[in-house]
């Protein structure tokens, strides 16, 4: 499997090693690359896996952290995850199995789940202003029923969100990978727009599992809010009435 994986902790220690003893007992990544935003004292406990250290003078975004780490991806595949992600299953042998059965997806997501195995809402449709509003009042908030089909294969989605994405290097690479202009949130819905605008397939395989341990309380304070107000602003004036057409069944 020739895959680079991208991980950054915001002092996130505790938590980023949790995940890198499921990569020691999953498929090794060829390539870790492991980024730190802020500093911390607590060690990276890495064990035999390869790795690349990063420290960064200030912090970055999240698009500006995994483009930076993709710059050291010579692989064919490349990966970025969240620290909270635990692999309770190796999803990456079915991943890249769908990616190579199909050359036409750009990036592919496992099925999302909370530590109580609850679905989590990582497949959506793409966001409009009628949809917002919507969600606002109650009604359906975009997200995309991941029901597998025939033989398990990848359902074609809108986007999916960045917690864990396999991207292939090519298709990251053509589209200019992640734009840092989004500071945080919607630069996942952003790539995937670009995907699909220039051929590339957005996918989810539902019979590879992860499990999100989600670390949900830093939404709440300004700063949070005011990043994501910025960068709902900045996707509608990249591709409000430009969305892309997609494969998407809507039922």
């Amino acid at each position: 499997m020739s895959l680079c994986l991208s991980v950054v902790s915001h002092g996130q220690a505790g938590l980023a090693n949790l995940l890198l003893d499921d990569l020691n007992h999953a498929t090794h990544p060829q390539q870790l690359v492991l980024t730190k935003n802020i500093p911390e004292q607590e060690a990276f406990l890495t064990g035999g896996l390869p790795v690349k250290h990063i420290t960064n003078a200030h912090p970055l975004g999240f698009g500006a952290n995994h483009n930076q780490a993709f710059r050291y991806c010579e692989e064919e595949f490349f990966c970025v995850a969240n620290p909270d992600i635990r692999l309770t299953q190796d999803p990456f042998p079915t991943l890249i199995s769908c990616m190579h059965e199909d050359p036409s997806i750009g990036v592919i997501a496992p099925r999302v789940i909370n530590p109580s195995g609850q679905a989590e809402d990582s497949a959506r449709q793409f966001p409009a202003p009628a949809g917002l509003l919507r969600k606002a009042l109650g009604g359906h908030d975009g997200r995309m029923p991941l029901v597998p089909g025939p033989q398990n294969k990848p359902i074609p989605v809108d986007w999916n969100a960045g917690m864990f994405l396999v991207f292939r290097a090519s298709a990251f690479r053509s589209v200019g990978g992640f734009d840092d202009k989004f500071h945080l949130y919607y630069e996942d819905v952003d790539i995937c727009a670009r995907l699909w605008k220039t051929g590339w397939k957005v996918a989810v395989s539902p019979s590879a599992v992860v499990v999100h341990a989600a670390q949900r309380a830093s939404r709440r304070k300004p700063r949070y809010m005011a990043w994501h107000a910025a960068s709902m602003v900045r996707f509608f004036a990249k591709h409000l009435w430009r969305l892309p057409h997609t494969t998407v069944d809507r039922g």
